[in-house]
């Protein structure tokens, strides 16, 4: 219904549009239940979003827009209200039908297909393989394993990627902590000193210490560090790196790609992006200004450094590619990586980020307008931290990691399911408090409770319709006359249904994955509303037992929301429960 209406938007709008040559993009109307009912069930603000644009009034284009709605023969009134918003009543009929559709299309209904195919490349979690993922990974993980089946949903073709960061020092200092711990389990003293800050601790790389004696025996004993650092850091590499794949298996998430920057280098890309923002006039030999906060008294060497002109692309400062030294910076990889992306012909990127990495974004956008030309888009999303409490208590430390809680444990301790729920529950600009005890709770406070309680529900009602009547035919579901389904809360709910499509595609649109959760709780809210209203009036009750006509009808329904939710569900990576145990 709400592509019915910007349909009859469009065609008030390119009226006038046609008159004078201007260009309304059917993406660009905003049509949306009112957050007030008074309003009727459907508004729109195109009057005034296109006015200026037409070159006439909002009022003017509110009635023409008015004009074309009611042509319409499910519209029963559209009214202009403030200074141009058009409010549209529409009749129950029209909500009705809504049912057939979601029944026959099932998890098609939600699928818009706008980008017909296009290539888009999710980036998310890229931890550095020098330990367990821990509860920031397990946000990014569920965050960007979302955003991609969202992507799907309207059309796109998704890679899911992972930038392996297996280069530099921290792998480094991984193998040399492991190396002291190898030592130690073979019966060497460790001085107390011998970890420096850089090092790693937990009990994990002990593992991985006992791992390296059952695969190496003490072939690396008593040896110089040049015998076996290279060697301990490729160890280091495949066997953290299992362990991720294994932890993002537990979440349900198995990666389509997983790209090693050692082999972006090996392949050279660092020094043809620097050819190519060469050959754009956008690289020059220059000294960066001192960084803020650092006061004259502060140690600070002016040093020329290989510098982007980043700036030119809409970052706040330039950016050093190499070193005085002659080294690479670690942009410098960022570069090569993005350039591999674009090669690979992505003409869109998604990148999720954890909030720290605030200053990565300008530079990050610069580098790629800059190395594509401006063909190939990137959009990244930051996400804030995960509060773990124990009924209401802070819980920060793990023995298993050293210092933070692992993504492993989390999944251990709720499930899947409440783990990929709870990461997707809130706005990524805003913190999660994820309460172990409360997260799975059997109470209708608990939100995924609510939502799977809801879904247990009909499965039960479907149940006892056979216990009652036998085996349920759904074509039946197609054939009835679903206008008796006219109580306030039927429609209510019917109306919350027949907004799926448009809520998946603005979640998709916008990379916002809580609208999905948040969506689904308002139906719930409904269905659960419903429910309880059947239990005063007994017209409601979906079990009919002297009628099988008015059963199926209610049936069909029930099935409407049950497909709907499984549809939800499906993006959120969760596993509907059929029965609350």
């Amino acid at each position: 219904m709400f592509q019915v209406i910007r349909d009859c938007i469009l065609r008030a709008v390119k009226k006038i549009s046609n008159a004078n040559d201007a260009k309304i993009s059917e993406d660009d109307i905003i049509v949306e239940p009112p957050k007030d009912k008074a309003f009727g069930d459907i508004y729109t603000n195109a009057a005034m979003s296109f006015a200026k644009k037409l070159q006439v009034s909002p009022k003017t284009l509110a009635e023409a827009i008015c004009e074309e709605l009611l042509k319409n023969q499910d519209v029963t009134e559209a009214n202009i209200a403030g200074p141009g918003f058009v409010n549209v009543k529409l009749r129950n009929s029209a909500w009705q039908k809504i049912i057939n559709e979601i029944i026959t299309k099932k998890d098609a209904y939600s699928y818009a297909n706008l980008n017909k195919g296009s290539s888009v490349n999710v980036e998310f979690v890229s931890a550095n393989p020098t330990g367990p993922l821990h509860t920031g990974h397990a946000r990014n993980a569920v965050f960007g394993s979302v955003v991609a089946n969202l992507l799907e949903k309207i059309g796109y073709k998704v890679t899911r990627e992972f930038f392996i960061n297996d280069q530099g020092n921290q792998i480094k200092s991984l193998a040399r902590s492991i190396y002291l711990r190898y030592q130690e389990l073979m019966g060497t003293t460790i001085p107390d000193d011998a970890f420096t800050e850089d090092m790693y601790c937990g009990e994990y790389i002990k593992d991985l210490a006992k791992e390296l004696i059952d695969t190496h025996g003490n072939k690396f004993l008593n040896k110089n560090e040049s015998e076996w650092l290279d060697l301990i850091c490729k160890f280091a590499i495949e066997r953290v790196m299992r362990n991720v794949k294994n932890d993002l298996s537990l979440l349900g998430i198995v990666m389509d790609e997983y790209v090693s920057e050692a082999e972006l280098c090996r392949k050279k890309l660092v020094e043809e992006a620097l050819e190519i923002l060469t050959d754009n006039g956008d690289i020059y030999e220059g000294v960066l200004p001192r960084p803020k906060g650092i006061t004259d008294k502060d140690e600070w060497e002016e040093r020329p450094q290989t510098l982007f002109k980043s700036t030119k692309y809409g970052d706040d400062i330039d950016r050093a590619i190499r070193k005085s030294d002659g080294t690479w910076t670690y942009f410098a990889g960022d570069l090569a990586y993005h350039l591999d992306k674009i090669k690979r012909g992505y003409k869109k990127i998604v990148t999720i980020l954890g909030a720290d990495h605030n200053g990565y974004v300008k530079r990050l956008k610069a580098a790629v307008k800059a190395l594509s030309q401006g063909k190939t888009e990137i959009e990244i999303r930051l996400y804030q931290l995960v509060n773990f409490l124990e009924n209401g208590v802070p819980v920060k430390m793990s023995k298993r990691a050293g210092n933070f809680i692992t993504l492993r444990e989390v999944v251990e301790r709720v499930g899947k399911d409440v783990a990929r729920y709870m990461m997707i529950s809130r706005h990524h600009d805003v913190a999660i408090d994820f309460d172990f005890v409360k997260a799975v709770e059997f109470s209708m406070d608990n939100p995924i409770f609510y939502i799977q309680y809801a879904y247990a529900r009909i499965c039960s009602v479907f149940k006892r319709y056979e216990s009652v009547f036998g085996k349920l035919d759904e074509k039946e579901f197609l054939n009835c006359d679903k206008s008796t389904l006219s109580d306030e809360a039927e429609i209510s709910l019917i109306k919350a249904l027949a907004f799926w499509p448009e809520q998946v595609k603005s979640a998709a649109s916008a990379l916002e994955p809580h609208r999905i959760p948040n969506y689904m709780q308002n139906i719930a809210h409904l269905f659960h509303a419903l429910w309880n209203k059947g239990k005063i009036d007994t017209e409601l009750r979906f079990i009919d037992r002297k009628s099988r006509e008015c059963t199926i009808i209610r049936l069909s329904l029930l099935q409407a929301v049950k497909t709907v939710l499984e549809d939800g569900f499906k993006i959120m990576g969760v596993t509907p429960m059929s029965e609350m145990v």
